[in-house]
């Protein structure tokens, strides 16, 4: 259903699905019921000032009664956002296909305390193509490369390509094989949960020497809760694995033995990577979700999550050009070359 309202500082109108029933005589009393202990008068004043509009863009106001309208759209209140000090590059762009590298700490899309910082509604601001759409998405921590569909009328062609699974994408990862301060080194994540089994560096190496391997599970996100789950059952979760270098790092934990990691996943799970290393005692340095969850801190912008999605490719649905998109970013705890 499209928007009544256009696109504004590059952030969609906010719809909302009105009940069919209730105690409430208008729309603006079932809004201030849900929305009121936030900002009552502000809810009122977008009414006076026509800010609450219904299909076509029919304005509501406070009279409005309950059951004419099914939907409602508005602009939401933008909270105060900290800049997020790093910047998604642009790849690649033509009249169907923009292709970016995102850094770490970027949102994909807009939601929560980071609307504006987000690499869509900066794009969409930066650009000026308001019908920019992301075919995929990164978690925050993850950074590396996004395909954003430009053309709505082309749109579709790019999302089968997702749907069918004719994309071929290609991760980094650098997972420590030493203990050290703030690491999680060889702590596995089982599927209950827990982790208190922890493979020694013998182990970890062991494992290496097992490379390539396929790794796959059950896997399922609970809307609200801020980590996948293991599951029992058949595996929907297929990752292959393999090991591309072993040495020290020269980041923050300088001198530390690591592996950079060559991971292909074969689904799309959430945080389907960090969980499928962490099921193996291969953690991905700076995880705070797996194998087991950190206290709640501010962002460490010296120590991203090392988890790169390093390059994307596919043939082209339009042209039937082959087509490979790969970032230009490095994870800082790699080894050296």
């Amino acid at each position: 259903m499209e928007s009544p309202l256009p696109v504004r500082n590059g952030v969609n109108a906010t719809r909302l699905r009105l009940p069919h029933n209730g105690a409430w005589a208008t729309v603006a009393e079932y809004l201030l019921e849900r929305f009121g202990h936030v900002d009552p008068e502000g809810i009122l004043r977008r009414f006076d000032n026509q800010e609450i509009v219904g299909l076509g863009g029919v304005p509501l106001d406070r009279q409005t009664p309950m059951g004419e309208h099914e939907f409602i759209w508005y602009y939401r209140s933008l909270p105060v956002e900290t800049p997020i000090p790093f910047e998604a590059k642009i790849l690649h762009q033509d009249e169907h296909l923009l292709v970016v590298d995102k850094p770490h700490f970027l949102p994909t899309t807009p939601g929560g305390r980071f609307i504006q910082e987000s690499a869509l509604v900066r794009l969409r601001n930066q650009t000026g193509i308001d019908d920019l759409v992301p075919m995929h998405r990164l978690d925050r921590a993850t950074a590396g490369v996004i395909l954003f569909a430009v053309n709505p009328e082309t749109r579709g062609a790019y999302q089968m390509l997702f749907e069918r699974r004719e994309i071929s994408k290609r991760y980094k990862a650098v997972v420590a094989l030493q203990p050290g301060p703030g690491l999680e080194t060889g702590r596995v994540l089982q599927p209950n949960g827990e982790h208190s089994l922890v493979k020694d560096t013998t182990q970890l190496h062991d494992l290496l020497g097992q490379m390539p391997l396929i790794y796959e599970n059950r896997m399922s996100k609970v809307k609200g809760q801020l980590r996948s789950i293991v599951e029992d059952g058949a595996p929907n979760a297929k990752t292959f694995i393999d090991v591309e270098s072993v040495g020290y790092s020269v980041g923050h934990h300088a001198g530390l033995e690591v592996a950079l990691m060559d991971l292909k996943p074969h689904s799309g799970k959430t945080h389907q990577l960090r969980v499928h290393l962490a099921s193996l005692g291969l953690g991905i340095i700076n995880d705070a979700f797996y194998p087991r969850l950190w206290d709640l801190a501010p962002d460490d912008y010296q120590r991203p999550l090392q988890l790169l999605a390093h390059t994307i490719s596919f043939t082209d649905p339009l042209s039937g050009i082959e087509r490979s998109f790969s970032s230009a970013q490095q994870l800082a705890e790699a080894p050296a070359a």
